[in-house]
């Protein structure tokens, strides 16, 4: 009794191949090949690098909001006087300080003054707010201590004060140069409150990574700024730091506790939970809209498959009365569909890692061609198209790609299994 030969055997990928390469004169389709497979590549390609573009969107954002912010902001509700004086400020900031870093997670912990002044230099003037903190402090501060870009040495901040880039772009000054900082809060006289300025050095200027925080924050020491504000012996806020970012919300009960009754806090997650959300929409619906293109490339593969069992009806029904069963038939077919799809996703997922580990001369060539100016940080918050190629995401789009081609294979090959033969043959 003869063996039955098992499926996908040999001699069905060499049937297989000979269909895909076959020129149009012998009957064959390689052109709607050459489509579907440069379709299926570049679909693959166009969801990996936005999918990596995505990543690194995502991550460059959140590098910068936990690089150079507070994860947790912890300050005080307002408290009325009997004289009808409000205030928030922190007057035991020294000892809440110990309270909170003693708490397990709990990294950092820095007494703040803040404030929103006008700087001014040589006729440039430009609204900023300014940060009160001590120069240990500062220097904990990833985005601030090790910046992209910086100018001077932050270790003589005590001696005057660090401005972000974009600032010193405004006012057109440099370390060295002594801006005003002119506070409409100034000193109480008989006849009201004159405004305050003060001159200070630029010692430092930091290039933190995102546009809006380098074009509006500068760093005064912690008792100048005191002094300037009117906030002697006390403080504004605490800002904390913590091990897990991520878990920020866990710690939120112990803070309040370490923080008293009157203690309020605000996290990072707070701060910007809106626009993460934004960005997981767009990234799911990016994700969708990408799929159906896939899928519109793998269809391509139907049309191919087709045109292929049309043109190869005489070989089935041959193929057929020689003994090759519907299984077999089925399998060649399938085998040039899914053929297709394999290397067209291979090809796409080469030139999508190539797109994200490239990214830089890329867009830099991109820029070029364009004039320049393409890529507008005060827009889109960040001065580069960032990209990070991540595992997950290269799975998501073979296994996507793969699973489509597959799937829209098996309709032509299973029409081309159930030829009959006698039909095939009848006017040949």
């Amino acid at each position: 009794m003869a063996q039955t030969p098992p499926p996908f055997a040999a001699y069905e990928w060499m049937i297989a191949w000979r269909y895909l390469r076959a020129r149009r004169a012998e009957g064959g389709v390689s052109v709607m090949t050459w489509i579907s497979l440069v379709g299926i590549t570049l679909a693959v390609f166009a969801l990996i690098a936005t999918l990596a573009v995505r990543s690194g969107f995502r991550a460059e954002f959140v590098d910068t909001i936990l690089g150079a912010n507070a994860h947790v902001t912890l300050y005080q509700s307002t408290e009325v006087s009997e004289t009808g004086h409000s205030s928030r400020v922190i007057e035991d900031y020294a000892a809440m300080a110990e309270r909170v870093r003693a708490l397990p997670g709990v990294t950092r912990v820095a007494p703040l003054v803040k404030g929103q002044v006008m700087a001014s230099f040589q006729g440039r003037n430009a609204g900023v707010e300014v940060f009160g903190i001590s120069a240990e402090d500062l220097a904990t501060i990833p985005r601030i201590a090790a910046p992209e870009k910086a100018l001077g040495d932050i270790g003589y901040f005590e001696d005057g004060i660090a401005i972000g880039w974009g600032v010193a772009q405004q006012l057109n000054a440099t370390v060295g140069d002594r801006i005003k900082l002119i506070s409409p809060d100034g000193v109480k006289t008989a006849f009201g409150t004159s405004p305050r300025v003060n001159v200070y050095e630029i010692t430092y200027v930091f290039q933190a990574g995102r546009y809006d925080i380098d074009r509006t924050r500068v760093y005064l020491p912690f008792t100048e700024a005191q002094s300037y504000f009117n906030r002697e012996g006390v403080a504004d806020e605490l800002e904390i730091m913590v091990a897990e970012p991520d878990k920020v919300d866990d710690l939120a009960v112990q803070l309040l506790s370490a923080g008293g009754d009157r203690a309020l806090v605000w996290t990072w997650r707070d701060a910007s939970g809106a626009f993460l959300r934004a960005l997981e929409v767009e990234d799911n619906v990016m994700f969708v809209i990408l799929s159906i293109l896939v899928l519109i490339a793998a269809m391509n593969i139907i049309s191919g498959l087709i045109m292929l069992v049309k043109n190869k009806g005489r070989d089935i029904g041959i193929l057929r009365t020689m003994g090759l069963t519907e299984g077999s038939v089925m399998r060649v077919f399938f085998i040039c569909g899914a053929s297709v799809g394999t290397v067209g996703t291979i090809a796409g997922v080469i030139l999508g890692c190539l797109f994200a580990i490239y990214i830089d001369p890329i867009f830099s060539f991109v820029n070029y061609v364009g004039g320049g100016g393409v890529w507008d940080p005060s827009i889109r918050g960040i001065y580069a198209l960032p990209a990070k190629l991540e595992g997950a995401d290269v799975l998501s789009a073979v296994v996507l790609s793969l699973g489509l081609s597959f799937i829209v294979t098996i309709f032509p090959a299973r029409r081309a299994a159930r030829m009959n033969p006698v039909e095939a043959l009848r006017y040949e």
